[in-house]
């Protein structure tokens, strides 16, 4: 079907914004040229797009089938702009890497600071989301590479997985609210007490639920929050026991100790990912090159 690409770029502006005055706006049209190139993608489809009101403007099932396919496409297509501009300006290109807050502090700035000496004309730009939400962001290719906690289930095993680093998780708490530095204890021991996780949208959570399944416990924390950070920070202050990668302590573990546990946890890895269903850029390679393997 022979439908202009300027077509499915208002319906990328109409179908994100759910409006036909702020696509005009960014597209730089009127208002009436951006109804009129709906109404046209809508009789070559054969099928409606959006459901119009006086008050709002939503996707039709149709609509959100399209938008799935569109918006990958569309942020496929400012990507390759983009690398063309910057290899043409610097030879090199942008890096753009997606990690967690945790990750980025505590494994990436050594790694970004050395890429930065070697290549200082090349642009860094780092997204910060769960390890989930990186793996999105590659999908729709928003980013060039990540660094993520594995397991993750959500990772294609078909893009490039690249272990950088091997770590334990720890179970850690205050000396002077939990006195049990010589204690050994089991994960149905720890269901006593206060419990600190990430949230659930994180994969360091999903891991530690599975792992209190596996032992068939369930596993009902006290306080779950989006930062490793606070979470030593509150175990520091007494607020119950905090579970977190162990590399987080690397800094900083005054006040804090960690908790001797009987049943064996697994390791976890961190992993560099790159989208192979697409080109590979020079500084991605370069990036990966830098990053030590396990």
């Amino acid at each position: 079907m022979d439908i202009n690409y300027e077509l499915y770029k208002v319906f990328y502006y109409v179908a994100t914004s759910l409006s036909f005055s702020d696509a005009s706006k960014k597209l730089f049209i009127s208002q009436s040229a951006v109804s009129q190139s709906i109404k046209t993608l809508e009789k070559k489809l054969g099928q409606p797009l959006f459901i119009r009101s006086t008050k709002k403007v939503q996707l039709t099932p149709a609509g959100l089938t399209l938008l799935k396919h569109v918006k990958p496409a569309m942020n496929l297509l400012a990507r390759g702009e983009s690398q063309l501009l910057d290899a043409s300006t610097l030879g090199f290109g942008q890096l753009h890497i997606g990690a967690s807050d945790t990750i980025c502090r505590y494994f990436l700035v050594p790694y970004l600071e050395e890429f930065h000496r070697k290549f200082p004309n090349v642009p860094i730009k780092v997204t910060n989301a769960t390890s989930i939400r990186c793996v999105e962001l590659l999908d729709q290719r928003k980013v060039d590479l990540i660094v993520t906690n594995y397991p993750n289930a959500y990772l294609n095993h078909d893009y490039i997985q690249k272990p950088v680093l091997r770590f334990a998780d720890a179970f850690i708490a205050s000396p002077d609210a939990y006195p049990f530095i010589d204690q050994e204890f089991s994960l149905r021991d720890l269901q006593k007490y206060p419990l600190m996780t990430l949230d659930r949208n994180s994969t360091t959570s999903e891991f530690l639920h599975n792992l209190f399944l596996q032992h068939q416990l369930d596993l009902i924390p006290e306080i779950e929050l989006s930062s490793n950070d606070l979470l030593i920070d509150l175990a520091r202050i007494g607020l119950g026991i905090a579970f977190i990668p162990d590399y987080c302590l690397a800094r900083d573990s005054r006040g804090l100790f960690k908790l001797k546990i009987k049943d064996k946890l697994p390791y976890r890895q961190l992993v560099a990912s790159a989208n192979t269903m697409f080109p590979i850029s020079a500084s991605t390679e370069a990036f990966l090159d830098l990053l030590p393997e396990i």
